[in-house]
């Protein structure tokens, strides 16, 4: 214990020498999740990030999420703790898999999640997050619509909008693993509990939902319920810092097997080890975040 407060001791010096803020996403372990200047889902950090003057971001996530970050701050120095930490599902469609996509699916608009490559999205219409996916797909005037990567995330929207779209096969492993099986044992264990799923599960899994929500959006529908138990259906680490962030409630995980390995791979260590050494940056070629820049604007300026 003490030895990790000298760390994080550390960490606050050098963060002060190099004017740099630490992003931590919500998947996080809870003792990189301390350190934080901000938490949150990936969009909501960079955004936040962008608005700061800090000359150094410190990105505790993903890769993607990272490039995202460099996009939206071209003028800051950004860094990924640990350089593995990947995203499975973003790594599931290369630029040039989506170029061929488009050239077998003309004329369509092309919708791509947040949770994608720099390369992908700048070979993309419009961005979406899980939480405005159904208005930026409202947004899209044309018929013929690819949506990509993530086929559930796609596939909830087809459903709630009644619009047929042309689904890339990807998926979020960790997401996958919530099969409607430990689910239905869950409701049968906690009856009185509310199910707050993320789209990127499984539909068969979504369709048991009491509330379907993106991370923050499940965050901020527990701080509003006046409900007191709750079955969270994304990654395990939400429902821990549910659990410390509302003891007099209850919070149960679809399986333990609801871990994102790759968000683990971050830690105080890595932490101190970037802004100590000024290593591991992630840049994102200028041509490509030109490029990449515009659907992300787009997206924001869907209501």
């Amino acid at each position: 214990m003490q030895m990790q407060e000298e760390i994080i001791n550390k960490i606050k010096t050098l963060k002060k020498q190099r004017n740099a803020v630490i992003l931590v996403h919500n998947y996080q372990k809870q003792e990189v999740q301390e350190i934080a200047d901000f938490m949150g889902d990936s969009l909501e950090l960079s955004r936040k990030a962008a608005s700061t003057n800090a000359d150094v971001i410190v990105f505790c996530g993903v890769h993607f999420m990272a490039e995202t970050a460099s996009i939206l701050s071209p003028d800051k120095k950004v860094l990924l703790p640990d350089l593995s930490s990947g995203c499975p599902m973003a790594d599931m469609i290369t630029k040039e898999q989506l170029i061929k996509f488009k050239t077998e699916n003309l004329g369509a608009t092309v919708v791509t999640y947040i949770n994608s490559t720099a390369e992908v999205k700048a070979e993309t219409d419009i961005c979406c997050t899980s939480s405005n996916a159904i208005n930026v797909v409202k947004s899209v005037k044309n018929d013929k619509i690819i949506f990509c990567p993530d086929r559930n995330l796609g596939s909830y929207v087809q459903k709630k909008l009644n619009k047929k779209l042309i689904l890339w096969n990807g998926y979020c492993p960790t997401h996958m693993r919530m099969l409607p099986e430990y689910v239905i044992e869950q409701k049968k264990k906690h009856p009185n509990a509310l199910f707050l799923v993320h789209p990127e599960c499984q539909p068969a899994t979504v369709e048991l939902a009491d509330e379907v929500l993106s991370t923050t959006g499940i965050l901020n529908y527990v701080e509003k319920s006046d409900k007191d138990e709750f079955i969270i259906g994304t990654e395990n680490e939400i429902t821990f810092m549910l659990q410390r962030k509302y003891p007099n409630k209850k919070f149960y995980s679809v399986t333990d097997l609801a871990v994102c390995p790759n968000m683990k791979k971050n830690s105080l260590e890595k932490v101190l080890d970037v802004l100590q050494e000024m290593k591991n940056e992630i840049k994102v070629q200028e041509e490509i975040a030109r490029k990449a820049i515009v659907p992300i604007q787009r997206m924001l300026e869907v209501k």
